[in-house]
């Protein structure tokens, strides 16, 4: 109970001073989108194993994640989730909740033609020194005509568990990624490629597309290259490449 007395504490410190277990994303990192007020979104990512380490093919992910708008202003918005992770692992398949918050400001909500803030929390999970990895980040995004959307930000999370291959803190680094809808092709189609810092597991090249099968649903297929394959995203497993489908439903 005092856990859960704590994290509750912190996301309503996050959202009362400001503004993956993931926010709305990109491929891999969070972006500066928000779930609307009154609108649920379930996020359904698997990431597959596309090589071996060592002669060996390690566990895939599966996130499900629940995310809401937070906040009834067209102006500032914020939103609030809760994902179940699973990793193949018991160890941490035991305490599978994790937590995300996010708060900030779209485009031109400051003044005409001011970038899109975001500031937000995400894998904040329950068992101490094994899945609370505290994420807190901030990112500005801009859209530029005929280029896309490009966002810059910067996370840092527990050097505890956030280390490289030796064990050595590495729990922070560069947010970055350019997204765009194709539409010379059609309205539906949507790319992006995303950069995450950093030689924790959690670093990585990530690619991918897009298809809106309707105004709510959307499917994402996309591939993740992990900075630091030797780091263990689990107690039994290197960190290789993965295959990501992300099935997107908007309620």
């Amino acid at each position: 109970m005092k856990k859960l007395l704590l994290i509750g504490s912190v996301f309503c410190l996050i959202v009362s001073k400001v503004s993956f277990a993931t926010p709305s994303t990109q491929i891999w990192i969070p972006s500066t989108d928000f779930q609307k007020w009154k609108t649920m979104h379930l996020g359904l990512d698997n990431y597959i194993r596309t090589e071996k380490i060592n002669g060996i093919r390690g566990a895939g992910m599966f996130d499900m994640g629940l995310t809401t708008g937070l906040l009834p202003f067209e102006k500032f918005q914020g939103e609030i989730g809760i994902d179940y992770l699973s990793m193949g692992d018991s160890n941490y398949d035991d305490y599978p909740l994790y937590f995300n918050a996010k708060i900030g400001f779209p485009e031109s909500a400051l003044f005409k033609g001011s970038p899109a803030l975001a500031l937000g929390a995400f894998n904040f999970g329950l068992k101490k020194n094994l899945t609370n990895y505290n994420i807190i980040y901030g990112e500005i995004a801009k859209t530029i005509p005929i280029l896309g959307r490009l966002t810059v930000g910067y996370y840092t999370g527990n050097d505890k568990l956030l280390v490289d291959e030796n064990l050595k803190k590495a729990n922070g680094g560069l947010l970055l990624s350019l997204d765009r809808t194709m539409t010379e092709i059609s309205d539906k189609l949507w790319f992006a490629i995303d950069y995450q810092g950093g030689k924790n597991y959690l670093g990585a090249l990530s690619f991918g597309a897009s298809w809106s099968f309707s105004k709510n649903v959307s499917v994402i297929f996309g591939y993740d290259i992990y900075n630091n394959k030797k780091a263990y995203y689990n107690t039994n497993n290197q960190n290789a490449n993965t295959f990501t489908a992300q099935v997107d439903i908007n309620f």
